[in-house]
């Protein structure tokens, strides 16, 4: 299967996200005092399309558009940003500290290893606490968010028509199933 831009949007505009388009440069949000120019969003991009490359099912292709389309909007506001900043940070840490190196510089296998010793896969999921439980919520989750409501992820688990998608006029000429 194949995610394009237009599934990346389609996911945004389920958020309730399809129409932010400005981005805050410069400016100390409620985070702490980190400012948008403090915060690497390359490293941020490559570090997402990285997990979610582990995350994603195998017979997905379009990642790397896919994520950086949808983290377009997500980025563009300082708080959000910092917090998946944060998130990234503790998880590039965690691979540099155990295998030598940032987490998206590692092999798919070893990135997969990362993410399970920390516990990743079973953690809580929380904004704020344990680094396992916001890399669960900033980077793990929101990736799954960004493709379980598009409608080409969508289709994997039978939801292929999300709320916030018209799913087109194919959707209004079937009659109704007995």
């Amino acid at each position: 299967m194949e995610l394009t831009r237009r599934d990346a949007a389609a996911a945004l505009a389920a958020l309730g996200a399809g129409g932010v388009a400005a981005v805050a440069v410069g400016h100390t949000d409620d985070n702490g005092g980190q400012q948008a120019d403090d915060i690497d969003k390359a490293a941020i991009r490559r570090t997402m399309v990285a997990a979610a490359e582990v995350v994603y099912p195998d017979d997905i292709a379009g990642i790397d558009e896919f994520v950086n389309t949808f983290l377009d909007s997500r980025l563009a506001g300082d708080r959000h940003a910092a917090a998946v900043d944060s998130a990234v940070t503790a998880l590039d840490d965690r691979a540099q500290s155990w295998y030598g190196d940032r987490f998206a510089a590692l092999s798919a296998d070893t990135r997969d290893a990362v993410l399970r010793e920390m516990a990743v896969d079973t953690a809580e999921p929380r904004r704020e606490g344990e680094p396992r439980e916001t890399v669960r919520y900033y980077v793990v989750n929101e990736l799954l968010l960004a493709l379980y409501s598009s409608p080409t992820g969508g289709e994997l688990v039978g939801t292929e028509n999300p709320q916030g998608y018209a799913g087109g006029i194919d959707s209004y000429q079937r009659g109704p199933q007995a």
